[in-house]
């Protein structure tokens, strides 16, 4: 059976961990901060603050931001649930905008749905491609008479938040500039399918304006990530630091070293190796089908943008639904595991039950009911990449012969 997307474990791994338990220093301390200091060097943005998944980075910058009861964020319908679910966790109501064919959220779509309720606008990187970001922040300042401030926080920047939600994205590039360095802030994942994992983990990047002190959100970041607790684990053990205090009730969110020391492997082998390889099997994936009329082939590259290779998300043209999981039901049986990403929000119940319509959405509908994920991690061969491609058409060509 070909797998999804095992991680990565290596003999590198395995010593950089042993390393870290042998220390005695298991949770945030020296590790972490390093993989946070070099998380910023390959960026480019401003300082960067690891916590315990993207999920959790994603809501600490709402909640920071002031994002409450009776604001809106803009997001787009087409992305994995977490998206909307912190929108939600803070009271605020997620409002949900259409796709581009690329699968990332719509410009003219956040043109007509910013309101002077809205506080946030999240685009997501789908697939690793990065979306149009001097386009959306040019409409966040242009749009700033709509801005309706109502946080002290939120008067400083005096504009809607551009948060990109870049789980897929590290490693990609807009117009010559790495993902973490585009925008506001924006926010990794390192969960074990990702490009970069550290088993679980997130990480914030910081580029927020120069009217804000990134060393000292850095600071509070770290009190609000750990219940609100004026030091952590590594400064109360200092002679006589046992003392502290609780600025104000907090979440318990930070990332281990046990993590960290994952992370530093993975980062330091990230450009030359991990990313040359994901390359490798998009593009024997994309030319295995480039001869077939029903594929659609994701694109990859453009005159601004370079993917980080996330998933390879394969399109079926002129495919319903029904036919799609067809595909994908032959691909199982011949032992090759697949995925689709993703359900766009709509379809789901704790969104469809809040009166969101899959039909105000077309396009991203449309994108979904056509996707097949194929299998994408470094330790895929090149044979077993051709095993995919021809699960994949022959399936795709059972169905057609069918229909």
């Amino acid at each position: 059976m070909i797998p999804f997307s095992p991680p990565r474990i290596d003999q590198k791994i395995i010593d950089e961990v042993t390393d870290t338990l042998k220390s005695g220093w298991w949770t945030t301390g020296p590790k972490t901060k390093l993989f946070e200091q070099r998380l910023t060097d390959y960026c480019g943005n401003r300082k960067t603050f690891c916590v315990s998944s993207a999920t959790a980075g994603l809501e600490l910058m709402l909640r920071w931001f002031g994002v409450k009861e009776g604001d809106e964020v803009i997001i787009p319908a087409y992305t994995y649930t977490a998206t909307a679910n912190v929108v939600v966790h803070c009271g605020a109501t997620p409002v949900m905008a259409d796709v581009n064919e690329d699968f990332n959220i719509s410009l003219a779509e956040i043109q007509r749905l910013i309101t002077n309720k809205t506080k946030v606008i999240i685009p997501v990187d789908m697939a690793g491609m990065p979306c149009d970001y001097d386009e959306i922040m040019h409409l966040a300042k242009d749009s700033s008479s709509l801005f309706s401030p109502s946080t002290e926080v939120q008067k400083k920047l005096g504009r809607v938040l551009i948060l990109s939600d870049s789980a897929h994205s590290i490693g990609g590039e807009y117009k010559g500039q790495k993902t973490g360095s585009l925008t506001d802030v924006s926010v990794f994942s390192f969960h074990a399918v990702k490009n970069l994992a550290t088993a679980e983990g997130g990480g914030i990047a910081l580029n927020l304006p120069k009217q804000f002190d990134c060393e000292e959100l850095y600071k509070y970041l770290n009190t609000f990530s750990l219940h609100g607790q004026s030091k952590d684990a590594l400064a109360k053990t200092q002679k006589g630091g046992w003392r502290y205090d609780v600025i104000e009730p907090g979440y318990k969110c930070n990332m281990t070293d046990i993590q960290a020391s994952i992370g530093l492997v993975e980062l330091e082998r990230y450009e030359s190796d991990t990313l040359k390889r994901r390359k490798g099997i998009f593009d024997r994936y994309s030319a295995g089908f480039s001869q077939y009329h029903w594929a659609q082939l994701p694109v990859a590259i453009t005159n601004d943008k370079t993917s980080s290779y996330h998933i390879y998300m394969l399109r079926l043209n002129g495919f319903k639904e029904e036919q799609r999981d067809e595909v994908i039901q032959g691909i199982f049986d011949k032992d090759v595991s697949v995925n689709v990403h993703f359900q766009p929000l709509p379809l789901l119940t704790a969104y469809k039950s809040r009166g969101y319509k899959m039909e105000d959405y077309p396009k991203a509908f449309d994108n979904y009911q056509r996707e097949i994920t194929l299998p994408m991690y470094y330790t895929l061969t090149n044979e077993q990449v051709d095993e995919v491609i021809a699960a994949v058409v022959e399936s795709v060509e059972k169905v057609l012969n069918n229909s």
